[in-house]
C-alpha cells in the first residue's frame, strides 16, 4: 500500500491557465479583510485598457505573496543583475515611450 504524505498538495494546472496572461500594469486596492490585485494589459496609443485578471487575497496571503516576490526578485537579481526600475510619467505608460498612433 502506498503511503501518502498528509502535507502534500496536488496542484492541477489546466492548459489554458498554463498559457498565462500578459500584464504590464497592476492596480492594488484593499479593505480591512482583503487585498484585490487587478492585472491589466495596456497597449501603445490606446487610452483604454481592460482588466485581464483579478486576484483577491486575504491580508495574510498578500503579505506571504509580498515576501515570496521579494525573495524571488532577490534570487533573480543575483543571477541576472539588477532589474532597472524605470520611472513612468504620471505613473502610467500610456505611450510606452514610442510615437503616438495616427490613422
Amino acid at each position: 500500500m502506498e503511503e501518502q504524505n498528509e502535507n502534500q498538495l496536488n496542484i492541477e494546472l489546466s492548459e489554458e491557465v498554463a498559457e498565462g496572461i500578459y500584464s504590464n500594469l497592476a492596480i492594488i486596492t484593499h479593505s480591512t479583510s482583503e487585498f484585490v490585485i487587478d492585472f491589466i494589459r495596456m497597449m501603445p496609443g490606446v487610452p483604454k485598457a481592460k482588466v485581464k485578471s483579478r486576484i483577491v487575497l486575504t491580508p495574510q496571503h498578500a503579505k506571504r505573496l509580498m515576501k515570496a516576490l521579494k525573495d524571488n526578485i532577490s534570487k533573480f537579481e543575483q543571477q541576472n543583475g539588477a532589474i532597472k526600475d524605470t520611472d513612468m510619467p504620471n505613473g502610467l505608460p500610456l505611450s510606452f515611450g514610442g510615437p503616438t498612433a495616427q490613422a
